[in-house]
């Protein structure tokens, strides 16, 4: 069991690092847009000051309270460590990452990006162990008012992304490209580190299993 909890908090607090990179990086490719969340964390930061990740901490702080309140029911400490992780991982990153002014790099910037927060995405979801805030009033938006998830996720980022646009945050083309892309890099990065992790935890014994479910199949073709 500790060997267990020892691979998924580390897929988890990984998965959380990789998933803000690539976030920094399509915040340094802003010219083209970034992700509705982060048009309205930029647009925050550009009228009150503070920090992106500050502003990712906060609304992120709002929503558990918000969403406890309503539920009855407080968070998982997983959707708090989440929260605190990602702001202070996109601070950090956004410190590292120079900062171009040439429209080749940021372009690259953003391309490079979206696929790494995708990755990212799948690698601190595949443990399993609990959603992050926005994820939450997501589910809770379904769950009282009805609908589909992609629904639910379509209203609350356009809400997010028309509120930074308001606040000078930067929409554009690159908002609309993550918004679709990144479902898909998530849907297909996600068995991968599912079975990954598998093995990890499964150790030598994994590779005896998986042999087991092969052989009939080979016998068979």
């Amino acid at each position: 069991m500790r060997k267990e909890l020892k691979w998924r908090w580390l897929f988890f607090v990984v998965g959380i690092a990789v998933m803000s990179f690539g976030v920094a990086m399509t915040i340094k490719g802003k010219v083209v847009g970034t992700a509705p969340w982060d048009v309205l964390h930029i647009g925050l930061f550009q009228r009150l000051g503070l920090s992106v990740g500050s502003w990712g901490i906060i609304l992120g702080l709002c929503i558990i309270l918000s969403t406890s309140l309503i539920l009855k029911e407080w968070p998982k400490i997983t959707t708090w460590i989440n929260m605190l992780l990602c702001g202070l991982f996109i601070d950090l990153f956004n410190w590292l990452l120079p900062t171009t002014d040439v429209l080749m790099y940021e372009i690259a910037y953003f391309i490079f990006g979206v696929i790494i927060l995708g990755v990212g995405c799948a690698l601190y979801i595949s443990p399993n162990l609990g959603a992050g805030p926005r994820d939450t009033i997501m589910i809770l938006i379904v769950e009282k008012l009805g609908g589909s998830i992609r629904m639910a996720r379509l209203t609350m980022e356009s809400v997010a992304a028309i509120i930074g646009w308001l606040l000078g945050g930067p929409v554009g083309i690159g908002t609309i490209i993550i918004a679709l892309c990144s479902g898909y890099i998530i849907q297909a990065a996600l068995p991968y580190f599912q079975r990954l992790l598998e093995k990890k935890i499964a150790g030598p014994e994994y590779d005896k299993i998986s042999s087991k479910h092969t052989k009939p199949l080979a016998k068979e073709a």
